[in-house]
């Protein structure tokens, strides 16, 4: 004998919600946007929903498992918008959305293999500096590498991990490198910028740069980064890193030097591309 069960003539928004797989507050957002047509209600004055409803809920539901927006669904359902185009950017998206999960997977797996925050940097940054013993990269060092990578790019961090690798491996350079850091910190918001002290503060930072760009040379690191030039070129694949300009840098990452700090920078650096010059 057959179960003589006869179906309702219209349902509760709880039981269509609970049909179709979805919420009743999502079943109203869809009337408020006009995905689904408001029902008619019953004496109680609660929503009714009839076969009709549900299959418009039913469809609904298959259009959000395939990624459709609910504003493409409407368009489709008015019948004002091409399926094709829209099946078109949806594919455009979902590419979009697995070459993102791809790089985040890469990035764990980064992770993983350096154990530690190196990991989150670009490939190309983290392959010149993995080799590296623990403990040898300090969170400043880090930090540095982070905020170059934003500015200039993962080429331009890659660039600068030669100056980490020496400083992670002569002692003597990470202690005048520490003890400069030190002397140009004191230069705080009380020092006059033309104390004679910054001028020496600039020619000793002038001096340990110099002696960093010897070192690099000596361990063969100014070959690598040129090589680094050609990975990045051949992996590039007209994707380009987003980048900002020195300027919008200054203007939008603080650091709260004095001006008596400043003119030390701004000295070392004319000392450092004066030499530059008289080299070429």
């Amino acid at each position: 004998m057959y179960p003589s069960v006869t179906p309702p003539r219209q349902v509760k928004i709880g039981d269509a919600a609970a049909f179709a797989g979805t919420t009743p507050r999502a079943i109203r957002h869809y009337h408020a946007i006009g995905l689904l047509p408001e029902p008619e209600r019953g004496g109680d004055g609660r929503r009714r929903y009839g076969y009709d409803d549900m299959i418009r809920l039913l469809w609904i539901r298959k259009m959000a498992e395939a990624g459709i927006s609910l504003d493409d669904m409407r368009a489709t359902f008015a019948e004002a918008r091409d399926i094709e185009e829209i099946l078109s950017r949806l594919e455009e998206a979902l590419a979009a959305r697995e070459a993102e999960i791809k790089r985040q997977r890469a990035a764990v797996h980064r992770l993983q293999a350096v154990g530690s925050p190196l990991g989150l940097l670009a490939e190309l940054v983290t392959d010149r500096l993995s080799h590296l013993p623990p403990g040898a990269l300090r969170p400043s060092d880090l930090d540095a590498l982070l905020v170059t990578e934003r500015i200039f790019g993962r080429l331009g961090a890659a660039v600068q991990a030669s100056v980490f690798i020496v400083l992670a491996t002569h002692p003597d350079l990470r202690a005048e490198d520490d003890r400069l850091d030190a002397a140009e910190a004191a230069l705080d918001h009380g020092t006059d910028p033309h104390d004679p002290r910054v001028e020496e503060l600039a020619v000793q930072r002038y001096a340990q740069q110099t002696a960093l760009e010897r070192a690099i040379e000596a361990a063969g690191l100014d070959e690598a980064e040129e090589k680094l030039f050609e990975i990045y070129d051949a992996d590039l694949k007209g994707e380009e890193d987003p980048q900002m300009s020195a300027f919008e840098a200054i203007t939008k990452m603080p650091y709260d030097f004095s001006p008596a700090r400043m003119r030390c920078m701004e000295l070392t650096a004319q000392l450092l591309a004066d030499a530059h010059s008289a080299d070429d």
